[in-house]
């Protein structure tokens, strides 16, 4: 089974020409050039401002017929100009119908015009006054101005019934209404204009839940200090909010400053992300491209319940799709996404560079509170902690340290235990001594050597063979140490196994799988390292703690960070040097975690995964990302097993896999048709 060569993307365009107030050719003429760099860049949909063909500032011209026809004509030519391109044009005209004018966006496409929708909410406050020349859309959903005059029950089951005036416009008839969808592709547009966006439940929280995953916004909104500031603020927060993608186009150089300045603000969001935006203030036309994921905002949709739960009037959301007229515009614009992909694909999901001191900081607080609460609530145990010299039980101490702190309790009843064993090398092993003693903790050595020899003799297997039973006793006696101690000393032993080892499986069955508090049981291998170089940056960075030979406890850490990733079961090679390397059998973490994240989180097709995988990591040969793609897939699926029987721990981020959580699979699912999915 092989995806669409589209992977659920599509792209989009909003566009910002210079005008002249009232020089209907000079716009019309800049709208088509545009549109027109729109469509030779494979967009999809292009977006332009409000009332871009007359100018948003003709005040009183609006009054004119000549103005009004003119704006008509100039329609006219912008469908003609659109006859046979494959791209949605939405373009803000004034429209005069029964007598009343009309703030709309006229949607075009291949030489047609498909649909005509009126701004609903119109400011007549400060600045504004276009209560003076236009009346508002919600004529048409109240049954005073559609289904040409013929109502049902004085109007009031008008639109429920998905009725819509009709129009004869620029030489065509379409309809007319604030509530039609429009199709193309897989995605599904709808409009508003500008103050629609600004009200406190604006129109596209309806259409988004009829089923509009992309919302355009014609715009006219003029600068003044910190504004943009603000505007950002609610497009973020407005698309998050409805699970859509967002385009905003606003007018821009041109529009008469005899009052105000509008700065041709643009730019084009993904639920609360920002994909493109434009320069501001510039004095030329400017258009900016994005492409917007539909799969992306469907499955997000589709996870959460309550998207389409509230409806108006009480109806539901099936009653309430027949609200909208829905008009079919064609297949999509036949975009190459393999050529170029205009959106910014983050190889490191858990750890993007963006607000770095900020994450770090509230992940540690959430798994310092984490274990702070399991322990208050025993009491005042000990805390159990094995500890390898590695980056998972590294900041597993550092946490269950934060932790003691923050209870104010002494750190000497943390008790760390180093258990060297067949494979355990001279540099973990003095790191592992050094960061104990550098934290203050209590401090204990037992070599597991003479208790596994006796355990093979037991069990009748060479130690000389170093197979799967091999490893697992190792790992599995360490266990048996954390828990028998945490009995001794009346504690709990603390896990250290992390979420990458999780979705692989790359854990032992009732060995370092099991703890009795997981605190890194939500942050991936990347993160770990991440955090434990951020705390050895800031938290220890002016630590008074030297070793004998000079070593700070910064330096530990990054030490810590720089050491190959291993669990040390294997027998060092004959320099004493790590010889068993994870990322030399399972692959590298920095793909599983991207692996991972793209395909729990977003719910993506592994061939998806796999396009989106060789954007964001360019130096990886296709074969290699191939190859660990079936890696991840294969020991996802084999491995659930242990993750239906977690150890409890604390969720940090949007992706976890806990059964009592985020994430419910059956141990015997097959991945053969995910498997078949990779190219």
């Amino acid at each position: 089974m092989k995806s669409n060569k589209d992977f659920g993307f599509i792209r989009a365009a909003a566009a910002v020409p210079t005008v002249k107030v009232a020089d209907l050719q000079h716009n019309t003429k800049e709208i088509c050039e545009l549109a027109g760099k729109a469509f030779s860049n494979e967009a999809s949909i292009v977006v332009f401002p409000e009332l871009c063909i007359t100018g948003y500032t003709c005040g009183d011209l609006f009054t004119q017929n000549l103005l009004i026809r003119g704006a008509e004509e100039s329609v006219a030519r912008i469908i003609e100009f659109s006859r046979g391109k494959d791209i949605v044009i939405v373009v803000g005209t004034p429209v005069s119908f029964r007598g009343r004018l009309y703030n709309c966006a006229a949607v075009i496409r291949n030489g047609n015009l498909k649909g005509l929708v009126p701004k609903i909410y119109l400011p007549n406050y400060n600045e504004f006054y276009e209560a003076r020349w236009f009346a508002s859309g919600s004529d048409f959903l109240n049954g005073s101005n559609c289904c040409d005059g013929r109502f049902l029950n004085n109007g009031k089951d008008c639109v429920r019934e998905g009725f819509t005036a009709e129009i004869r416009y620029a030489g065509q008839r379409c309809n007319i209404s604030p509530n039609m969808l429009f199709h193309v592709g897989k995605a599904t547009l709808a409009i508003e204009i500008c103050e629609d966006m600004w009200t406190p439940v604006p129109p596209s929280s309806f259409h988004a839940i009829a089923g509009a995953q992309i919302i355009a916004n014609l715009s006219a909104s003029n600068e003044v200090l910190m504004k943009n500031l603000y505007r950002d603020g609610i497009l973020r927060q407005h698309s998050a909010r409805i699970l859509s993608a967002y385009i905003y186009s606003s007018a821009g150089f041109g529009e008469s400053t005899q009052d105000l300045v509008y700065g041709g603000s643009a730019s084009i969001w993904e639920n609360g992300s920002q994909l493109a935006e434009n320069e501001r203030f510039q004095t030329q036309s400017s258009i900016i491209f994005a492409d917007i994921d539909i799969d992306r905002l469907d499955q997000q949709r589709r996870q959460k319940n309550t998207f389409r739960a509230i409806c108006p009037d009480g109806t539901d959301a099936t009653s309430y799709d027949r609200l909208y007229s829905r008009i079919p515009l064609g297949d999509s614009c036949r975009t190459d996404f393999s050529k170029q992909l205009l959106r910014r694909v983050e190889p490191h999901p858990f750890v993007p560079k963006a607000d770095i001191d900020y994450r770090c900081s509230e992940i540690l607080s959430l798994q310092v509170t984490g274990l702070a609460t399991r322990l208050s609530h025993i009491g005042h145990p000990t805390a159990v902690i094995g500890i390898s010299g590695g980056l998972d039980s590294t900041l597993a101490l550092l946490v269950t340290v934060l932790a003691f702190d923050k209870l104010g309790w002494k750190r000497d009843r943390i008790i760390g235990i180093t258990m060297p064993g067949y494979g355990t090398t001279r540099r973990t092993r003095g790191n592992a001594g050094d960061l104990m003693e550098a934290l203050g903790v209590t401090s204990r050595e037992i070599s597991i050597s003479a208790a596994c020899d006796r355990h093979f003799l037991d069990i009748g297997h060479d130690k000389n063979v170093h197979d799967i039973t091999y490893e697992n006793s190792q790992a599995r006696e360490r266990t048996q140490i954390l828990m028998d101690v945490a009995n001794q000393t009346g504690g709990i032993v603390v896990g250290t196994g992390d979420l990458s080892e999780l979705a692989l499986g790359w854990a032992t069955y009732n060995g370092d799988h099991m703890s009795m508090y997981g605190v890194n049981s939500s942050i991936p291998k990347t993160l770990v390292k991440g955090l434990t170089k951020w705390a050895a940056e800031h938290h220890f960075a002016e630590d008074a703690f030297r070793t004998a030979d000079g070593r700070s406890t910064r330096d530990i850490l990054l030490d810590i960070v720089d050491t190959p990733i291993s669990p040390e079961l294997l027998p060092a090679d004959e320099n004493g040097n790590i010889k068993q390397v994870t990322e030399d059998v399972v692959g590298p973490y920095e793909l599983h975690d991207f692996f991972l994240y793209n395909f729990v989180h977003f719910g993506y097709s592994p061939a998806k995964v796999q396009f989106l995988a060789e954007k964001a990591f360019p130096d990886y040969e296709k074969d290699v990302i191939r190859k660990w793609l079936n890696t991840f897939i294969r020991r996802f699926f084999g491995q659930q097993f242990k993750r239906s029987c977690l150890p409890d721990g604390p969720k940090v981020g949007s992706v976890t896999l806990s059964p009592r959580g985020d994430w419910r699979m059956p141990s015997d699912a097959k991945h053969q048709i995910f498997s078949s999915d990779i190219e």
